[in-house]
């Protein structure tokens, strides 16, 4: 008796009487074939001059990028686990055309062509326009940090740095006379070099001393491009394995990550543009964040929607130069208090002076002129009440922070009357109503990046990580295109149409 349960096919272990083909045991409308088809559609000549046919044959590059996307896409990242799955996963089989590259060769391909990444997440953007999932009606920019292929335990402040170079120096040199003693003794009683253990602890001493000057001078050259001609702080650190990589966190998460940006279209949550930063915060990544949505669409969106972390001078203007309708969430210190100023349980903020854009000042509630006091070399500028003038005032208690009883101060920047112009335009109806979208339109995609496992890059070096995150975007855009196709949203004209999707 068989019992409850069903037992196995006759012909479960026994070969094939007849010719087969084993991908017929996938299902018919499995997702490697709509993303087989996508991938033809990649134009590789770029990269293929790049190839000689001389000595033994390489895997195509449409081959192998088709491999990284495709695994990008199901959260498989290293390149040893491609090459299991390129063994054993029968997708994986056909996007490889039953090919398995070594996991050396995939590995080597991620790590040397960036710029090809960067031209690829480019036709991916071009290839959703085409199939209209993407029109610049509204993009919503936004950024998240990435943990670089270093860690914080890798690293030794400017201070360190210094120190452990002296003492290597003088270490190396010991061990250099020392090798020169023993070596004499030894010629002199065997006519014959021997000292095995000598060179071999000065070449470890030597190599950690390349290292450490090799991070030293990147650590100041680094500092010199952002605080030219000021001394370096002794407590600034930087990492051994990727010397760009910064030290970026919050509430005591701290490591050595990466800013990676998107600008995501609202119609069906495509990226259409992206770059990778080394700033901890957004205050100056819109220009290239426009730029980079140009260079891919050849155009500009119509609108565009950025958290209070864009709210800066240089960003704004950046958006007007560029004549884009914008939507900026305002900083809690901008915002107008929905309370009267009669309450007197109410703190003023910046809100409640009105800037005089013709005579460079600030009117506090009070009546008194803000003055310009102080213009920072970085373009900030402070200005000042009267301190007389301010202690007769009934706004000071609620005012005033100063405990030396100095005028109320202000400090703002020469694009304070962009701040008040967005300041206002938030405060309107439809403009938060067009905001509001924005937490729907971008942040979802950041978080399916991550919940689908990519959370830290595999490369090092801004050039190659910018790479990597360009391909990381290239599978989301693929990915949506795959989803849209087998619901019906779209019909593309390229592929195998004997298929039904939707």
């Amino acid at each position: 008796m068989s019992g409850p349960f069903k037992s196995d096919p006759v012909d479960a272990s026994q070969r094939q009487l007849f010719p087969g083909n084993v991908f017929d045991l996938l299902p018919t409308d499995h997702d490697c074939y709509l993303f087989h088809d996508l991938f033809q559609q990649i134009n590789t000549n770029s990269i293929e001059s790049r190839y000689s046919p001389m000595g033994q044959r390489a895997y195509h590059p449409r081959k192998l990028v088709g491999i990284l996307i495709y695994g990008y896409s199901h959260g498989v990242f290293s390149s040893r686990q491609l090459e299991k799955r390129c063994n054993e996963d029968l997708s994986f089989m056909y996007i490889a055309g039953k090919n398995c590259p070594n996991f050396r060769v995939l590995s080597d391909f991620r790590k040397d062509h960036a710029a090809f990444f960067h031209e690829c997440f480019m036709q991916t953007v071009k290839l959703a326009m085409e199939m209209k999932l993407a029109s610049l009606g509204h993009v919503s920019l936004d950024g998240s940090k990435f943990k670089a292929n270093s860690s914080k335990h890798k690293a030794m402040t400017y201070k360190f740095l210094k120190e452990k170079e002296q003492a290597l120096c003088t270490e190396v040199d010991a061990l250099i006379k020392q090798a020169q003693a023993c070596d004499a003794e030894e010629d002199a009683a065997y006519r014959e070099k021997t000292g095995y253990e000598l060179p071999e602890d000065l070449a470890f001493k030597q190599k950690r001393l390349r290292t450490i000057k090799a991070a030293k001078k990147a650590l100041e050259a680094r500092e010199e491009a952002l605080n030219p001609g000021k001394p370096i702080d002794a407590k600034k650190q930087i990492s051994f394995a990727d010397t760009e990589a910064r030290i970026m966190g919050k509430k005591g998460d701290f490591d050595y990550r990466y800013n990676g940006q998107i600008s995501v279209d609202s119609d069906h949550q495509v990226i259409v543009g992206q770059h990778l930063s080394q700033n901890a915060n957004d205050k100056q990544e819109v220009k290239e964040g426009l730029d980079s949505i140009e260079k891919s669409t050849g155009q500009l969106p119509e609108k565009m929607s950025l958290d209070n972390g864009y709210q800066s001078g240089s960003n704004l203007e950046a958006l007007e130069q560029a004549e884009v309708e914008a939507y900026v969430a305002v900083d809690r210190g901008e915002k107008s208090h929905s309370e009267p100023l009669a309450d007197s349980t109410r703190a003023l903020c910046k809100a409640d002076f009105i800037y005089d854009e013709q005579a460079d000042c600030f009117h506090c509630p009070g009546g008194q002129r803000l003055v310009l006091k102080h213009r920072g070399k970085d373009g900030t500028r402070c200005y000042q009440a009267e301190a007389a003038v301010c202690g007769r005032c009934p706004y000071y208690g609620r005012c005033s922070k100063s405990r030396k009883g100095e005028g109320r101060t202000i400090t703002t920047d020469s694009h304070e009357g962009l701040r008040r112009s967005m300041t206002e335009r938030m405060e309107q109806a439809d403009s938060k109503a067009i905001y509001k979208r924005r937490k729907v339109i971008v942040e979802p995609v950041f978080g399916h990046i991550k919940n689908g496992g990519f959370r830290r890059f595999s490369v090092r070096g801004k050039e190659k990580v910018a790479g990597e995150f360009s391909l990381v975007c290239a599978a989301h855009n693929m990915k949506k295109m795959v989803g849209a196709i087998m619901t019906g949203s779209v019909c593309p004209e390229f592929g195998n149409t004997s298929i039904q999707w939707g």
